[in-house]
């Protein structure tokens, strides 16, 4: 489901690939294990952390087919999960790099916005938040990490628009820092994750990142009733047929 590879010469990098079928498609079980892989590493030696796809997608987000099938009692284990997986990939207080192999769609755009920097593999693959065509909301976390990571004014834009964009156009408004070829990205990410780790003392790095992303994680404390709305959303979209429609819609093109 995910699997870790440590390099370097202590291996010091912990590399993360999401391996969990052919898109990476995020149901409880994918973000109960990116949780669960992030925690650990709160305490692990490993100085920086890549995490990266497989395939031709990075994450092509919500498992819509899972939850259209599990219906409302399964959102109610979904979202808290889907939300605490970015959480926990939020607050790690390590350097965290984010190898963009291909599409990275609702969810997987939110899981690679998590990361201190993003880089993308240059080609078709596309990446975007188009969540509320799906006709559901974001948990409060995913937009924090989007507002954080692109600004107060083109977070709004990316939410609302509900677009996907090329890497280039993605770069060009802050969703990605830099666009590599296919066959660079995982050594460039590497390399970008090394520097990171060794250019500032870890702690100093730590309680930097920590106060950067403070803000964000507090609103999302505050403001925790949205997800209680979110629920009831997505619990909505379950069973009246328009997130149903809407994954009939993009299987057909």
């Amino acid at each position: 489901m995910i699997e870790r590879e440590d390099v370097g010469t202590d291996g010091e990098i912990a590399v993360l690939r999401l391996a969990h079928g052919p898109v990476n498609a995020m149901d409880v079980e994918l973000c109960q294990a990116i949780t669960e892989q992030f925690r650990k590493l709160v305490a692990d030696p490993a100085r920086a952390v890549v995490i990266t796809g497989s395939g031709s997608s990075f994450s092509a987000g919500v498992d819509l087919r899972r939850y259209l099938d599990g219906g409302p009692d399964y959102v109610q284990r979904f979202l808290p999960a889907l939300a605490e997986s970015f959480t926990a990939a939020f607050e790690l207080a390590k350097p965290v790099v984010a190898a963009v192999n291909g599409h990275a769609i609702a969810g997987g755009c939110v899981l690679a916005a998590t990361a201190d920097v993003t880089l993308m593999a240059d080609g078709k693959g596309r990446i975007g938040v188009p969540e509320i065509k799906v006709g559901v909301p974001f948990p409060r976390i995913a937009l924090e990490v989007m507002r954080y990571t692109v600004g107060e004014v083109a977070y709004r834009r990316l939410i609302l628009g509900a677009q996907t964009y090329s890497p280039a156009d993605a770069r060009a408004i802050g969703l990605v820092d830099h666009v590599v070829g296919p066959d660079e990205l995982l050594a460039q990410a590497i390399e970008t994750a090394r520097g990171l780790a060794a250019d500032v003392p870890a702690d100093t790095f730590g309680a930097t990142k920590t106060q950067l992303r403070r803000e964000a994680l507090e609103r999302t404390a505050r403001y925790a009733d949205d997800d209680d709305a979110a629920l009831l959303l997505w619990s909505r979209r379950a069973t009246d047929g328009w997130t149903a429609q809407y994954l009939e819609s993009v299987t057909r093109k």
